[in-house]
């Protein structure tokens, strides 16, 4: 298994854009957040949030049809390579997600941009000072974060038998901890 930082230089082999990369710390931290509270492998569950997207800016229109590709290249295994596609199931791949490790990457990977764009329309522009009852009052505005599917996160949330506010109060508390390497710090 590559390193943390060989993982970043495959990122920025395959991708350039920056709030892509926020993205993906933002994604790579919930992951090692979940991992940490079910007693997990805190660093191959980061590892997958963080490549989740590896092919994402170059084949936009075809998401998660080369991460097999690039990633078995890079020497990681089925079970990491499936956890991967699984993301994307019922969207832009059949590979439905299993494990709980892939629930969690299923149901936080929206989850992670509707609290950003939470944040950035607060006061604060921040998820330091941001509760659960803020993220809930926008969700059931379907013009905010319109691209956002809550219906994923809804049906993640129900994957893994937990209560969507305990899903969202769970990965708030992740983004805190790299709120300002993800431009979620705001001005506080």
């Amino acid at each position: 298994m590559l390193s943390r930082d060989e993982a970043i230089s495959l990122w920025r082999t395959w991708n350039h854009d920056e709030s892509l990369f926020r993205h993906a710390l933002s994604v790579e931290a919930v992951m090692r957040h979940f991992a940490a509270r079910f007693g997990e492998n805190v660093e191959y569950w980061g590892l997958v949030g963080l490549l989740h997207d590896i092919d994402y800016e170059r084949y936009p229109e075809e998401h998660l049809k080369h991460a097999r590709e690039i990633l078995a290249a890079a020497g990681f295994d089925a079970a990491f390579i499936h956890a991967v596609e699984s993301h994307g199931w019922g969207i832009c791949t059949d590979v439905e997600p299993e494990h709980r490790m892939e629930k969690v990457l299923y149901a936080t990977d929206e989850l992670t941009g509707f609290i950003a764009a939470c944040a950035y329309v607060r006061p604060s522009r921040s998820v330091l000072d941001m509760e659960v009852k803020s993220v809930k009052k926008k969700w059931g505005s379907a013009a905010f974060a319109a691209g956002v599917r809550r219906s994923v996160i809804e049906q993640g949330a129900s994957m893994l038998g937990m209560p969507l506010e305990e899903l969202i109060g769970e990965t708030i508390q992740a983004l805190r901890g790299v709120a300002a390497e993800v431009g979620l710090k705001g001005n506080l």
